[in-house]
């Protein structure tokens, strides 16, 4: 717990986080369903998710837009368009871009618990150590302005990549 905002870091999927107000969804620039977590969320979420998305995009690299939840158990998804590495330039200052951008469309929201997926480290190929480094530091740089955020969890798919921001977390308490 830093700054009365609880950051965490579980091995799951992130459209099955009940206890979060808000998910991301690490995004293609279309908003629209796609492989990993894009097409997770886009999967359990429904149609509708679809449909709303359609009048927000396209997005650039680090911007965020904000959705209902529908079929989730969340009442918000926030997208975000993060960089691919090695051609959105520069990929660090982009990649922080999407955490500054994500938690100020929360607090402008009032909204109290957000889950992060490991933005960028998929399909668009951002080293999982680099990504994280820039994750945390990101975040621990906006907590003094956070007013109704309370807790932040990081949602990781496997072991190795929990273990991770688990060890980068630990560096930081």
């Amino acid at each position: 717990m830093r700054n009365k905002v609880e950051i965490m870091a579980v091995k799951g999927g992130i459209t099955q986080q009940p206890d979060i107000m808000a998910i991301v969804n690490a995004a293609n620039a279309h908003l629209t369903t796609g492989g990993g977590v894009a097409g997770a969320i886009h999967h359990a979420a429904g149609n509708d998710l679809f449909r709303e998305c359609q009048d927000l995009a396209p997005i650039k690299p680090g911007e965020a837009v904000i959705t209902k939840a529908y079929n989730l158990p969340n009442d918000y998804v926030i997208h975000c368009l993060g960089p691919v590495y090695g051609k959105n330039k520069p990929e660090d200052v982009l990649l922080a871009k999407c955490y500054t951008n994500v938690l100020r469309l929360a607090e402008k929201n009032q909204i109290t618990s957000i889950a992060f997926p490991a933005i960028s480290t998929g399909a668009f190929g951002f080293p999982m150590e680099a990504a994280t480094g820039i994750a945390i530091k990101t975040i621990l740089a906006e907590l003094p302005s956070l007013k109704h955020v309370e807790k932040i969890k990081f949602v990781l798919f496997s072991q190795e990549d929990l273990d991770i921001y688990q060890k980068k977390l630990a560096e930081v308490q």
